[in-house]
């Protein structure tokens, strides 16, 4: 059984045009590496997954039940699931960590 991953491992995903997801999972969680680019968006959107998260880099406006926030390097975040959500970055790219639990089947393929 491997415990450890080289960054390069992670299932690449495009979550919205310059928002590149990498995913690994367990049986009962899942991370995900989200690079964002400069002025992406991700569309407003919910999902049952409870979901908490990082931001690592940068900064961007993140709209969580109809409240916006702006995050920055060091921010945390908590989503209950069903909870709609989504962002705009700024002008500069950041990078977000992302666990969900349980792991997105939509997130492995």
């Amino acid at each position: 059984m491997t415990y450890t991953y080289d960054a390069s491992e992670g299932n690449r995903r495009e979550l919205a045009p310059g928002v590149i997801l990498r995913t690994m999972w367990g049986e009962k969680i899942m991370m995900s590496r989200v690079g964002i680019a400069a002025n992406a968006v991700v569309p407003m959107h919910s999902h049952p997954h409870e979901q908490a998260g990082m931001v690592l880099e940068g900064e961007f406006d993140f709209t969580i039940g109809g409240e916006t926030t702006m995050l920055k390097e060091g921010d945390y975040y908590i989503i209950p699931g069903g909870v709609e959500h989504g962002l705009v970055a700024n002008d500069q790219p950041s990078v977000a960590l992302d666990i969900f639990s349980p792991p997105r089947e939509d997130y492995m393929g």
